[in-house]
């Protein structure tokens, strides 16, 4: 079932390695920057957040490298800075993303400055990137945290200096879906730039809330492959992208078969592993042992599936677990790929013999499957035959 709100066109911004890097005890190489971009490039995202170029000599030279390396558009971050705004556009991006604090607890204690000097700021700062003929996206950091008036204040003033894209960021991941997008609205309603979101996951929101962004009018949201980003993370670019894809029904362009391959070369590359349960491209998202759910999914996959997302389309497999909750069919289905031909009363000796191993916590493989069966004298298909 499709969702019954139409949204669109959808892009995707992927800040695995800005953001998805500031994951704490996480550190990419050269290599591993470069192996990652391409495969985001050759997947057809929209945009790739490379870095923050002004950081180091190196994160220049992989920025820079990146940049001339792919067909994507490519951003470096900076802040209201001369001298980041000047690295990112000497590292040939196309585009530089520019922010400031805007919320008062950051205002005071972060940056120590006033409401008007970040405004001034934010305003200098798009104008140099757009007098270097550079696309510009701008975001008043702390977006959800901020006084919506002077939220809409310096959205105006940013707008009016040419910023191509307002950026809202939830950057402590406190917005809810139904505030967040009250949020989303108002900025676009303020600005005739393109307006982006990004949301991170401190209360598990990050990807409804990128989602809600679209709902209401965003084009575009930021994301981070397997959600990996500051403190617990950013809104997963697997979950956004498939829920979009195949909830609202719309065709981002995004090679999606290549997104178990992605996640698991992000997984070696950040050392964060990636949960069994996590949606998508957790090694249970496709998964079956209960008896019950099973044999729907043997019948009919869209029984205990979602009936509009399937493994292929992830490049993933579907898989029949055995263990303590396994039940006949699923023994069965092993058995015959197994080669055996085993009679009712063997599949249930046998489905009796796996659901004792897996109640020992142990898990059951299909060599223990074969093992059980030969001790059971059940009969091989070949031996049928001869």
């Amino acid at each position: 079932m499709a969702s019954n709100v139409d949204i669109g066109p959808v892009r995707i911004f992927d800040t695995t390695l800005r953001d998805g890097e500031q994951s704490p005890r996480t550190s990419f190489s050269y290599d591993e920057k470069r192996r990652i971009a391409a495969t985001l490039d050759d997947m057809n995202t929209h945009v790739i957040e490379a870095g923050f170029p002004v950081n180091s000599d190196a994160e220049f030279e992989a920025v820079s490298d990146i940049a001339a390396a792919t067909d994507t558009t490519v951003c470096g971050l900076a802040r209201v800075v001369e001298g980041d705004i000047d690295a990112a556009i000497d590292s040939g991006v196309e585009m530089v993303h520019v922010f400031v604090s805007t919320s008062d607890v950051q205002l005071e204690d972060s940056m120590h400055a006033t409401r008007e000097e970040a405004k001034g700021r934010a305003v200098d700062a798009v104008e140099q990137v757009k007098d270097a003929g550079v696309e510009c996206m701008f975001s008043p950091m702390d977006a959800t945290r901020t006084d919506p008036d002077y939220l809409t204040d310096i959205v105006e003033a940013v707008s009016e200096a040419g910023t191509d894209w307002i950026n809202i960021p939830d950057t402590c991941g406190v917005g809810m879906p139904t505030s967040f997008g009250q949020t989303v609205k108002a900025v676009v309603e303020a600005t005739d730039a393109r307006v982006d979101v990004h949301t991170h996951d401190d209360f598990g929101m990050a990807a409804a809330n990128a989602v809600t962004g679209f709902e209401n009018g965003a084009e575009q949201a930021q994301v981070s492959v397997n959600g990996i980003g500051e403190r617990a993370g950013n809104a997963a670019y697997e979950e956004v992208v498939m829920a979009v894809e195949s909830v609202y029904g719309v065709d981002t362009g995004i090679d999606t078969t290549q997104i178990t391959k992605l996640a698991r070369i992000v997984e070696e590359a950040s050392d964060i592993p990636v949960p069994a349960n996590k949606p998508i491209t957790g090694r249970n998202a496709f998964a079956h042992e209960s008896g019950i759910h099973a044999a729907g999914v043997i019948e009919n996959s869209d029984t205990f599936e979602t009936g509009v997302m399937t493994p292929e389309m992830v490049g993933a497999e579907r898989e029949f677990v055995l263990g303590k909750h396994t039940g006949t069919h699923s023994v069965r289905k092993h058995l015959v790929e197994a080669g055996f031909d085993p009679t009712d009363s063997e599949v249930r000796t046998i489905t009796k013999r796996v659901k004792e191993y897996g109640a020992g916590k142990r898990q059951v493989t299909a060599g223990d499957v074969e093992r059980f069966a030969e001790e059971a004298g059940v009969t091989r298909d070949e031996e049928v035959r001869v």
